[in-house]
């Protein structure tokens, strides 16, 4: 089933989003997330010598540098573990994680 048939628009945009994010540095991993306003943030995987970020890292990173007090919902996709921790440490208890194929067919719902 397409994820457009599955999810309502808001959150197929966010797997829309974390799908060009993996694509245009052909990262191995994509994230996006909604903060309380309806903003949207991505972002991919990025190893620079030792220096490694997760996609969902720099999502949220730029989240908070823009000034957010809350997540709605997170996206990551690809070989990336939801990183159930990180996610809960910035908006708590009961935030939804898609976790997406890096086609960005839903494979797991979970919650933090």
């Amino acid at each position: 089933m397409p994820v457009s048939d599955e999810l309502g628009a808001e959150d197929a945009k966010l797997i829309t989003l974390a799908m060009g994010a993996r694509g245009r540095i052909a990262a191995t991993e994509g994230a996006a997330v909604r903060d309380e306003m309806g903003r949207t943030y991505s972002g991919a995987s990025i190893s620079v010598g030792e220096f490694r970020l997760s996609a969902i890292e720099l999502a949220i990173a730029q989240l908070v540098a823009a000034g957010a007090r809350g997540l709605e919902l997170a996206v990551i996709l690809g070989a990336e573990q939801a990183d159930l921790s990180l996610i809960r440490n910035f908006s708590g208890d009961g935030t939804p994680v898609l976790q997406c194929s890096a086609s960005g067919e839903v494979l797991e719902r979970l919650v933090t």
